[in-house]
């Protein structure tokens, strides 16, 4: 049975302008698994609910702002995503879930890259050197 602590259901608020962020951005997340979406007009806002165990606040908004939808960047509304983040981000740590990479392609091309680039871990110092006494 899964903890019912890691259903999470939020909203994320967007930017007057440009109009109409918000059934654009319902339709975009819609096509994310395990995302249940909940267009809200009034509030110009679209409710979300999720297993933190799949997706996290940070992740869908960072997934809209890439996609070039602006959310709302009232003071307000920056305090409480930091806060989310924040507590999302440590429940996750303290239910020992692995940190999610979000982009394996490019860190493992900079891991590649590094391990063929010479470096300064090498010491060029002879052995019998090292153990000189």
């Amino acid at each position: 049975m899964r903890d019912p602590d890691i259903r999470k259901k939020r909203e994320i608020l967007f930017a007057k302008f440009p109009p109409g962020q918000v059934p654009e951005a319902a339709d975009d997340l819609s096509h994310i698994d395990a995302v249940a979406v909940e267009p809200k007009f009034e509030k110009r806002s679209v409710g979300v609910a999720y297993d933190l165990s799949d997706h996290t606040l940070q992740e869908l908004d960072e997934h809209l702002i890439d996609k070039g939808y602006h959310l709302d960047n009232t003071l307000l509304s920056k305090l409480t995503r930091a806060l989310i983040y924040y507590v999302e981000e440590t429940q996750l740590h303290n239910m020992g879930a692995p940190e999610k990479r979000l982009k394996r392609s490019s860190q493992e091309a900079y891991v590649q890259a590094w391990e063929h680039h010479p470096h300064g871990d090498h010491d060029d110092t002879p052995p019998e050197w090292r153990e000189y006494k």
